[in-house]
């Protein structure tokens, strides 16, 4: 929150400053109040109470053996930032965290409902991605074209923490699901009949955990930190992502190439903000994001950078933050502050009680920005306190964005297993977005009626029944 300039002066005259100064057509400007105190559809209402009732799914204040989440609204008004843990994503092995840092005058509706939607998609996406690897793989063939497009995805950069630069198999097909997964989002954000993304928007700090790989999709200007173990024992703060503002030189330069305008308002220097070409809207202050379609033909992209890391023992837990946080606290307080918190539960609240605290001693006179943490514990973490250190060895993210080349033809399949949950998932997608109902096989259909008694996981029953009144079969 607290992203668009041209919020603070009025987010309705903003709105329209913006509309008339792209020459936005009546689709954005007519019966704006009525679509959104239109009901939501019964079909949307029933996937989110689906959703809500997955276990392992966190998206409130709470706390897990593995994980903690937590927000707390600013002095801004309504609380924009929006979070997620979804533990066995996929997989019994994967977990997903998210973090959402909403902006505009519907900036709370847009972060949540990315949220919501962006890990179904990315699932669904991955699990297609791993079955076609492993058709390719058993035919002997390979998709040459596909993986060359993504190898020249244009501003796409990304991160590699191997030895010897070896591929591990979980990378490509995950990069590739992450890269179509946040395209097809912006383009269900632009499409939806509920909110109004023209002036409204989302960042978002996607993280996928298997095993000892994790793979990191950031959009916008929150944050992914790693605090791990130097070997005099003290801990070490990590920056995961960049921080991808107006004024990174590679940011700048495509917007300026599609006439969009970057430059900072003299009483906040410091802060570069993206504008229209002839008209000083709506102020920008990041150069990537989900929605902000005022913008996305200027130079605004929601293209996300795609990061990899491989854990090691010495890698004791991962925090997750938007900005209301990184405004206010290094990332060196940032780690340590997780790691002395009374325990793993309340590590996350902890933090953002350091933000809040730092927010009135740093700036009195302003308004407090939202804060929202994840906290991932990494399961070989050791309970050992030390020192914290700022990784001085470390080159920042961007320059090795810039200076890794990847090749694309080393990866090989990664099985994912097709159990109850993952499939329960991808029908759940189809559920939410798709147009077009598969029909779902009698066997699969037996066998989650089969299971239902014997997992509480198991949501197939009630998404198979969905999809069936959807298609007009009941």
């Amino acid at each position: 929150m607290g992203s668009c300039f041209s919020k603070e002066k009025g987010s309705s005259d903003a709105t329209d400053d913006a509309a008339a100064a792209v020459g936005s057509s009546g689709r954005w400007r007519k019966s704006r109040d009525a679509i959104f105190l239109k009901k939501k559809s019964s079909i949307d209402d029933d996937a989110d109470q689906l959703l809500h009732h997955i276990s392992g799914r966190m998206v409130n204040n709470a706390a897990s053996k593995t994980a903690c989440v937590y927000t707390q609204q600013g002095k801004k008004g309504i609380n924009q930032d929006a979070m997620i843990v979804w533990e066995n994503f996929s997989s019994s092995d994967t977990v997903f965290c998210g973090i959402f840092d909403g902006h505009g005058p519907y900036g709370h509706m847009v972060a949540k409902k990315v949220r919501d939607s962006l890990p179904v998609i990315l699932c669904s996406q991955w699990k297609a991605s791993n079955d076609q690897t492993s058709f390719e793989n058993a035919n002997g063939s390979t998709h040459s074209e596909e993986t060359a497009s993504l190898s020249m995805d244009e501003e796409g950069f990304e991160t590699l923490d191997t030895e010897g630069d070896k591929l591990p198999e979980i990378y490509l097909p995950l990069k590739k699901s992450m890269l179509k997964s946040f395209k097809l989002m912006d383009k269900e954000l632009k499409l939806h009949p509920a909110i109004d993304c023209f002036c409204s928007g989302t960042t978002a700090v996607t993280l996928v955990k298997q095993g000892p790989d994790i793979v990191i999709g950031n959009v916008g200007d929150s944050r992914a930190v790693l605090a791990t173990r130097e070997k005099d024992n003290s801990l070490v703060a990590v920056q995961l992502t960049v921080d991808l503002k107006p004024d990174l030189p590679r940011e700048a330069a495509r917007i300026q190439q599609c006439k969009g305008r970057v430059f900072a308002l003299q009483d906040e220097p410091e802060v570069a903000r993206v504008w229209l070409p002839n008209n000083d809207s709506p102020g920008l202050a990041m150069a990537r994001a989900f929605g902000d379609f005022c913008l996305k033909d200027f130079g605004l992209i929601s293209v996300p950078d795609i990061y990899y890391r491989r854990l090691t023992e010495k890698d004791e837990f991962i925090i997750l933050a938007t900005d209301g946080v990184w405004d206010v606290i290094s990332n060196k307080e940032a780690v340590e502050i997780v790691a002395s918190a009374p325990s793993q539960a309340t590590a996350a609240r902890a933090l953002v009680d350091w933000a809040v605290r730092s927010w009135k001693l740093k700036y009195p006179t302003s308004k407090n920005d939202d804060c929202a943490v994840v906290c991932l514990f990494l399961e070989h973490s050791s309970a050992v306190n030390g020192s914290v250190e700022e990784d001085s060895t470390t080159e920042p993210p961007h320059e090795a964005a810039e200076r890794v080349a990847v090749t694309d033809g080393k990866n090989t399949a990664l099985d994912v297993p097709g159990d109850s949950h993952a499939l329960a998932v991808d029908n759940l997608r189809n559920l939410q977005g798709s147009s077009e109902i598969v029909p779902v096989p009698e066997s699969t259909e037996k066998f989650f009626v089969k299971s239902q008694g014997q997992s509480k996981r198991s949501l197939a029953p009630d998404v198979f029944l969905l999809l069936r009144m959807r298609s007009g079969q009941l």
